[in-house]
């Protein structure tokens, strides 16, 4: 993505791997941390992979760190697997996410996601779901349709892959409390974001 993690982490002194797919979302990542990092841009590499299919050799990290990528993924146990294979023994995986898309499947999905619209009409902010800057909503959606997760009732499965990889796997369910702004909180109140932790 545009390198939300690598510039906290880096700032805090931390070396980062930062990957993505895409070479704009490469570019948009070198551009904030140059633009927020200073003389710890170095702490910060840059690749470009598919989250399925890693370069990296095996044990090579002590964290991996996601953030709304396992819903778009075509093959996302695959994605699972390889980032065990490239955490370190005693390792720890932390993918944050939500269930974005479950209102294109299920009826009381679509009804609270258009409880969402309401609300955030009703409270004069900006509604992320359909306002957002730079965001293609028809695209995502289209994307949305063709991806296995977006029917699944997730963190159930995310601790189901994790445990089936070894890794000791638990989901904090409320982790958008601490997180989230305000706006969010309205916006995306019938998809909340987990965090799924796994150790190796």
């Amino acid at each position: 993505g545009p390198g939300f993690f690598p510039v906290i982490l880096a700032g805090d002194g931390y070396y980062v791997d930062a990957v993505d797919y895409t070479e704009g979302m490469l570019e948009k990542a070198k551009e904030n941390v140059e633009k927020y990092l200073g003389n710890k841009k170095d702490h910060v590499s840059f690749y470009r992979m598919d989250a399925q299919d890693l370069d990296f050799q095996d044990n090579t990290f002590d964290v991996v760190i996601t953030r709304n990528l396992t819903w778009n993924l075509p093959h996302p146990d695959r994605a699972y697997a390889e980032w065990t294979r490239v955490l370190k023994k005693g390792g720890v995986l932390l993918n944050f996410d939500a269930n974005w898309y479950a209102y294109l499947f299920d009826e009381d999905a679509q009804a609270a996601w258009d409880r969402d619209r309401r609300s955030s009409a009703e409270r004069g902010v900006r509604d992320q779901n359909v306002e957002a800057e730079g965001e293609h909503f028809d695209v995502m959606e289209e994307i949305a349709r063709r991806v296995p997760l977006s029917k699944i009732a997730r963190p159930a499965w995310d601790l189901q892959q994790l445990a089936s990889l070894g890794l000791k796997a638990e989901a904090d369910e409320t982790v958008w409390k601490r997180v989230w702004s305000e706006e969010e909180t309205i916006s995306f109140a019938s998809t909340p974001m987990f965090l799924v932790r796994g150790r190796k």
